[in-house]
C-alpha cells in the first residue's frame, strides 16, 4: 500500500513554508470566513469554493480568488483542488430541515473532497473540519480525548462521522487530518448568539434541567489558528484496517480547557455584557423535548432549517460535551490565546460594534 508524504508524522513535506496555494470550501460561513481571513493575513494564496447563490460579500475586500462549485456536485471540484497545497474543507450542514440534507453534504460532500484530493497527481494536504458530535458525548465523567471510541447520539454527528470515515478511505493517497472543535463561538457566528439575545436584553438565561452537564467551548480565532498548525504540523490519518487507525491517529479536539455548566455560561456571558445578575430558568427534560418538537414542525411548515429540533434535542439531553485539546498542544505546540471570559468579552465587543446585540 503507498502512504503520501507526511502521512503518520507530525511534518507534512510540501506545506510548511510561510506561503501557500490554499482552498477553503465553506468560506462564505462563520468558521470559514474566519480562516480565511487568517491564511490571508499569514500570506497564503488563498481560493474560496462558493455556490453561485453564496453571499460574497464578506470575501470581497480580501485578496482572495473564487471558484464557483458545490462539494455535493463532483464536475468541478477536480479543478478546483487542482495546484493547491493545503485543502480546508469547513463546508458542512448543522442544521437541516430533514435528515438527509445532512448526510448529503456532511458525508457524500466530505467524500467528494477527498476523492478529488486524490485524483490529483500531487494530493494536497486535506484538513477537515468535523464536530465533537461525530465523537458524541463525554466518556466514564471525564473529557474525550482521540483514543475514545466514536458514539454519535444524533443524524448531525453521525453525518460528521460518515464523513470522516469517507475521507479515511483516500487515507493510503492522500495526507488527512481531522479536526473536531467542541461548541464554537466568536465573531460573526449567529448561533451563539442567539445565547447571548435574551441574556443582553433581559438579563435571562434558560438552561436545560441537566444541570450537573458540562460543555466545552472554542473561540473561532483559537480553532482557527488549530486548523492552520493541523495543515503544517499534524499527524495524518492513517489507511483503514491499520493498528494507527485503530487508536484514531490523524483526529484533534478543538477546546479550551474550562467546561462550564450551561447555568455558569449564561452567568459568564453576563459578566462579559457587563451585568451585575442572570436569571437562569431551568427547563425540564419534557420542555426541552416540547420545544424542539414545536421547533422542527415550524421548521418543515416554513421549509427553514431551525437552530433547535428533535435531533439537537438528542445532543441536549445526552450530558456532558467535553474533550480535551491536549493531543494537539502536545503534537503541534497548540493553546488557547485567551481565557475563556477574555473570548466571551471579546465576542461581545463584536456584536456590538455591528449590532448584532
Amino acid at each position: 500500500m503507498t502512504r503520501p508524504a507526511g502521512w503518520a508524522s507530525k511534518q507534512p513535506c510540501n506545506n510548511d513554508q510561510l506561503m501557500a496555494n490554499v482552498l477553503v470550501t465553506g468560506a462564505t460561513g462563520f468558521i470559514g470566513s474566519n480562516l480565511v481571513r487568517a491564511l490571508v493575513a499569514r500570506g497564503d494564496n488563498v481560493t474560496c469554493l462558493v455556490r453561485k447563490t453564496s453571499k460574497v460579500d464578506r470575501l470581497r475586500p480580501l485578496d482572495v480568488a473564487l471558484v464557483y462549485g458545490d462539494v455535493t456536485d463532483r464536475e468541478n471540484l477536480s479543478d478546483a483542488v487542482s495546484g493547491n497545497d493545503v485543502v480546508y474543507h469547513v463546508a458542512g450542514c448543522i442544521t437541516a430541515v430533514r435528515k438527509e440534507q445532512f448526510y448529503r453534504i456532511n458525508h457524500e460532500g466530505t467524500a467528494n473532497i477527498a476523492s478529488a484530493c486524490a485524483e490529483q497527481a500531487h494530493p494536497p494536504v486535506l484538513v477537515i473540519t468535523s464536530s465533537l458530535a461525530a465523537a458524541g458525548p463525554e466518556v466514564d465523567n471525564r473529557p474525550r480525548t482521540e483514543t475514545d471510541p466514536p458514539a454519535p447520539v444524533s443524524h448531525y454527528g453521525w453525518s460528521k462521522r460518515a464523513g470522516e470515515l469517507a475521507a479515511q478511505q483516500q487515507a493510503d493517497r492522500v495526507p488527512i487530518t481531522i479536526v473536531r472543535p467542541a461548541i464554537v463561538f466568536g465573531r460573526a457566528d449567529r448561533m451563539c448568539l442567539e445565547i447571548f439575545k435574551p441574556i443582553a436584553r433581559f438579563g435571562v438565561h434558560m438552561v436545560p434541567q441537566v444541570f450537573s452537564a458540562r460543555f466545552s467551548l472554542v473561540n473561532v480565532v483559537d480553532l482557527v489558528e488549530l486548523m492552520i498548525l493541523a495543515a503544517r504540523r499534524g499527524t495524518r490519518l492513517a489507511p483503514p484496517n491499520t493498528p494507527e487507525a485503530s487508536r484514531f491517529s490523524g483526529y484533534y479536539f478543538a477546546a479550551c480547557d474550562e467546561h462550564p455548566t450551561y447555568a455558569e455560561l449564561g452567568r459568564m456571558i453576563g459578566r462579559a455584557l457587563g451585568r451585575r445578575w442572570v436569571l437562569t430558568l431551568p427547563i425540564t427534560t419534557v420542555g426541552t423535548w416540547i420545544a424542539a418538537a414545536v421547533s422542527e414542525l415550524t421548521g418543515r411548515i416554513r421549509r427553514k432549517e431551525m437552530c433547535v429540533n428533535l435531533d439537537k434535542a438528542k445532543e441536549i439531553t445526552a450530558g456532558s460535551w467535553t474533550c480535551s485539546s491536549r493531543a494537539a498542544a502536545e503534537e503541534m505546540g497548540f493553546a488557547v490565546g485567551a481565557p475563556l471570559i477574555e473570548r466571551l468579552r471579546q465576542t461581545v465587543e463584536w456584536y456590538r460594534k455591528e449590532g448584532w446585540l
